[in-house]
Protein backbone atom coordinates (compact mmCIF):
# COMPACT_ATOMS: atom_id res chain seq x y z
CA UNK A 1 0.00 0.00 0.00
CA UNK A 2 1.27 4.02 -0.87
CA UNK A 3 1.70 6.10 1.67
CA UNK A 4 0.74 9.78 1.38
CA UNK A 5 1.94 11.95 -1.16
CA UNK A 6 2.26 14.63 1.70
CA UNK A 7 5.60 15.80 2.62
CA UNK A 8 4.59 16.61 6.40
CA UNK A 9 3.44 13.26 7.62
CA UNK A 10 5.89 11.24 9.25
CA UNK A 11 5.93 8.37 10.97
CA UNK A 12 5.53 7.89 14.91
CA UNK A 13 9.27 6.95 16.85
CA UNK A 14 9.17 5.38 19.67
CA UNK A 15 7.85 7.20 22.62
CA UNK A 16 11.04 7.83 24.26
CA UNK A 17 12.22 9.90 21.15
CA UNK A 18 8.55 11.84 20.82
CA UNK A 19 9.42 15.55 21.93
CA UNK A 20 7.28 16.43 25.37
CA UNK A 21 5.60 19.72 25.61
CA UNK A 22 5.63 21.06 29.23
CA UNK A 23 2.94 23.10 30.11
CA UNK A 24 0.29 21.34 27.74
CA UNK A 25 -3.46 22.80 27.12
CA UNK A 26 -5.68 20.12 25.01
CA UNK A 27 -9.27 20.14 24.10
CA UNK A 28 -11.08 16.87 23.90
CA UNK A 29 -14.14 17.53 22.16
CA UNK A 30 -16.18 14.04 21.65
CA UNK A 31 -20.33 13.55 22.85
CA UNK A 32 -19.85 10.36 24.44
CA UNK A 33 -18.98 10.93 28.72
CA UNK A 34 -17.24 7.59 28.76
CA UNK A 35 -15.25 8.92 26.07
CA UNK A 36 -13.92 12.22 27.19
CA UNK A 37 -13.77 11.12 30.76
CA UNK A 38 -10.81 8.32 29.61
CA UNK A 39 -9.16 10.23 27.77
CA UNK A 40 -8.60 13.44 30.14
CA UNK A 41 -8.12 11.12 33.02
CA UNK A 42 -5.34 9.15 31.23
CA UNK A 43 -3.89 12.28 29.44
CA UNK A 44 -3.66 14.11 33.15
CA UNK A 45 -2.22 11.02 35.07
CA UNK A 46 0.50 11.50 32.02
CA UNK A 47 1.28 15.13 33.17
CA UNK A 48 -0.53 17.27 30.96
CA UNK A 49 -1.21 20.14 32.62
CA UNK A 50 -4.57 21.05 31.34
CA UNK A 51 -7.41 19.01 30.02
CA UNK A 52 -10.06 20.83 28.67
CA UNK A 53 -13.78 18.61 27.80
CA UNK A 54 -16.59 19.67 25.97
CA UNK A 55 -19.59 17.44 24.19
CA UNK A 56 -19.61 19.65 21.15
CA UNK A 57 -18.48 21.69 18.22
CA UNK A 58 -19.45 24.70 18.71
CA UNK A 59 -18.90 24.39 22.80
CA UNK A 60 -14.97 23.63 21.47
CA UNK A 61 -15.01 26.39 19.50
CA UNK A 62 -16.21 28.71 22.60
CA UNK A 63 -13.55 27.54 24.50
CA UNK A 64 -11.07 28.15 22.38
CA UNK A 65 -12.42 31.92 21.43
CA UNK A 66 -12.62 32.40 25.70
CA UNK A 67 -9.37 30.68 26.73
CA UNK A 68 -7.00 30.73 23.88
CA UNK A 69 -6.33 28.69 21.29
CA UNK A 70 -4.64 25.14 22.58
CA UNK A 71 -1.90 22.78 22.29
CA UNK A 72 -4.05 20.20 20.61
CA UNK A 73 -7.69 19.67 19.97
CA UNK A 74 -8.59 16.57 19.65
CA UNK A 75 -12.22 16.38 17.33
CA UNK A 76 -14.63 13.91 17.58
CA UNK A 77 -15.41 12.76 13.87
CA UNK A 78 -18.87 11.48 14.27
CA UNK A 79 -19.78 14.62 16.50
CA UNK A 80 -23.46 16.22 15.92
CA UNK A 81 -22.47 19.21 14.23
CA UNK A 82 -19.27 18.39 12.70
CA UNK A 83 -20.75 18.41 8.63
CA UNK A 84 -17.52 16.47 8.11
CA UNK A 85 -14.55 18.49 7.17
CA UNK A 86 -16.41 21.52 7.47
CA UNK A 87 -15.97 20.92 11.72
CA UNK A 88 -12.75 20.05 11.33
CA UNK A 89 -11.90 23.15 9.28
CA UNK A 90 -14.01 25.50 11.60
CA UNK A 91 -12.06 24.23 14.44
CA UNK A 92 -8.79 25.28 12.89
CA UNK A 93 -9.83 28.45 12.54
CA UNK A 94 -11.28 28.82 16.08
CA UNK A 95 -7.51 27.47 17.34
CA UNK A 96 -5.87 30.15 15.43
CA UNK A 97 -4.74 27.41 13.65
CA UNK A 98 -2.49 25.05 15.78
CA UNK A 99 -2.84 21.25 15.64
CA UNK A 100 -6.45 19.86 15.18
CA UNK A 101 -6.70 15.99 15.49
CA UNK A 102 -9.74 13.52 14.55
CA UNK A 103 -10.67 11.36 16.80
CA UNK A 104 -13.16 8.41 15.27
CA UNK A 105 -13.83 5.05 16.52
CA UNK A 106 -14.69 3.63 12.91
CA UNK A 107 -12.00 4.39 10.40
CA UNK A 108 -10.91 4.14 6.76
CA UNK A 109 -7.90 4.87 5.22
CA UNK A 110 -10.04 6.80 2.84
CA UNK A 111 -11.05 9.34 5.47
CA UNK A 112 -7.89 9.28 7.20
CA UNK A 113 -6.45 10.78 3.73
CA UNK A 114 -9.48 13.08 3.45
CA UNK A 115 -8.83 14.54 7.22
CA UNK A 116 -4.68 14.86 6.83
CA UNK A 117 -5.36 16.55 3.40
CA UNK A 118 -7.44 18.98 5.22
CA UNK A 119 -5.45 20.37 7.25
CA UNK A 120 -5.84 18.19 10.49
CA UNK A 121 -3.16 17.54 12.73
CA UNK A 122 -3.52 13.72 12.56
CA UNK A 123 -6.16 10.83 12.45
CA UNK A 124 -6.32 9.26 15.97
CA UNK A 125 -8.03 5.55 16.05
CA UNK A 126 -10.17 5.60 19.38
CA UNK A 127 -8.97 2.22 19.65
CA UNK A 128 -5.41 3.07 20.29
CA UNK A 129 -3.49 2.05 23.08
CA UNK A 130 -2.74 4.63 26.17
CA UNK A 131 1.02 4.18 26.06
CA UNK A 132 0.69 5.30 22.26
CA UNK A 133 -2.20 8.08 22.60
CA UNK A 134 0.20 10.16 24.98
CA UNK A 135 3.03 9.84 22.27
CA UNK A 136 0.86 10.76 19.63
CA UNK A 137 -0.73 13.82 21.69
CA UNK A 138 3.08 14.93 22.37
CA UNK A 139 3.82 13.95 18.70
CA UNK A 140 1.09 16.73 17.37
CA UNK A 141 1.74 18.82 19.60
CA UNK A 142 5.07 19.22 18.33
CA UNK A 143 4.12 20.21 14.85
CA UNK A 144 3.93 16.25 13.83
CA UNK A 145 1.18 14.27 11.62
CA UNK A 146 -0.74 11.11 12.94
CA UNK A 147 -1.28 9.30 10.51
CA UNK A 148 -1.75 5.41 10.83
CA UNK A 149 -2.59 3.83 7.72
CA UNK A 150 -1.49 0.15 8.69
CA UNK A 151 -4.41 0.28 11.09
CA UNK A 152 -6.88 2.07 8.53
CA UNK A 153 -5.61 -0.87 6.25
CA UNK A 154 -6.54 -3.64 8.64
CA UNK A 155 -10.05 -2.09 9.75
CA UNK A 156 -11.02 -2.20 6.09
CA UNK A 157 -10.59 -5.80 5.75
CA UNK A 158 -14.75 -5.95 6.90
CA UNK A 159 -16.13 -6.32 10.77
CA UNK A 160 -14.91 -7.64 13.45
CA UNK A 161 -16.20 -11.37 12.87
CA UNK A 162 -17.67 -11.53 16.45
CA UNK A 163 -20.03 -14.68 17.11
CA UNK A 164 -23.86 -14.47 17.92
CA UNK A 165 -22.44 -15.44 21.08
CA UNK A 166 -20.14 -12.82 21.63
CA UNK A 167 -22.33 -10.39 20.03
CA UNK A 168 -25.02 -11.03 23.18
CA UNK A 169 -22.14 -11.10 25.46
CA UNK A 170 -21.19 -7.43 24.31
CA UNK A 171 -24.38 -6.17 24.13
CA UNK A 172 -24.29 -7.31 28.01
CA UNK A 173 -21.34 -5.64 28.70
CA UNK A 174 -23.14 -2.46 27.14
CA UNK A 175 -25.92 -2.15 29.95
CA UNK A 176 -22.99 -2.18 32.25
CA UNK A 177 -24.40 -5.59 33.46
CA UNK A 178 -21.08 -8.09 35.38
CA UNK A 179 -20.16 -11.66 34.14
CA UNK A 180 -22.37 -13.02 36.35
CA UNK A 181 -25.48 -11.34 35.73
CA UNK A 182 -24.67 -12.07 31.57
CA UNK A 183 -24.32 -15.90 32.46
CA UNK A 184 -27.75 -15.86 34.12
CA UNK A 185 -29.23 -14.64 31.56
CA UNK A 186 -27.43 -16.43 28.81
CA UNK A 187 -27.42 -19.35 30.57
CA UNK A 188 -24.17 -20.02 30.45
CA UNK A 189 -21.29 -20.60 33.44
CA UNK A 190 -19.50 -17.10 34.24
CA UNK A 191 -16.03 -18.79 33.49
CA UNK A 192 -17.22 -19.15 29.87
CA UNK A 193 -19.17 -15.34 30.05
CA UNK A 194 -14.98 -14.18 31.00
CA UNK A 195 -13.77 -16.25 28.18
CA UNK A 196 -15.82 -14.29 25.54
CA UNK A 197 -15.05 -11.32 27.06
CA UNK A 198 -11.24 -11.84 27.05
CA UNK A 199 -11.96 -12.88 23.33
CA UNK A 200 -14.03 -9.83 22.39
CA UNK A 201 -11.27 -7.29 24.13
CA UNK A 202 -8.58 -9.15 21.41
CA UNK A 203 -11.06 -8.80 18.34
CA UNK A 204 -11.98 -4.87 19.44
CA UNK A 205 -8.47 -4.47 21.28
CA UNK A 206 -9.69 -3.13 23.82
CA UNK A 207 -7.73 -2.66 26.98
CA UNK A 208 -11.01 -3.79 29.55
CA UNK A 209 -14.93 -4.52 29.33
CA UNK A 210 -15.37 -0.56 29.64
CA UNK A 211 -13.32 -0.15 26.22
CA UNK A 212 -15.00 -3.23 24.73
CA UNK A 213 -18.46 -1.55 25.22
CA UNK A 214 -17.27 2.19 24.70
CA UNK A 215 -15.98 0.71 21.01
CA UNK A 216 -19.50 -1.07 20.36
CA UNK A 217 -20.88 1.95 20.77
CA UNK A 218 -18.41 3.66 18.68
CA UNK A 219 -18.65 1.46 15.79
CA UNK A 220 -22.49 0.57 16.10
CA UNK A 221 -21.63 -2.99 16.40
CA UNK A 222 -24.78 -2.73 19.00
Amino acid sequence: MQSLSLPRVRPLTAASEVPKIHGMRVLIADDHDLVREALASFLQNQGVVEVVTVPTLDDAVKAADETGSFDLVLLDYNMPGMNGLEGLAKMIAANDRRPVAILSGSTSRGLGEQVVRAGAAGFVPKTMSSRWMVSAVHFMAAGGIYAPFNFMQKAETGPHNLSQRETEVLRGLCEGKSNKEIARDLDLQEVTIKLHVKTLSRKLNARNRTHAAMLARELNLI
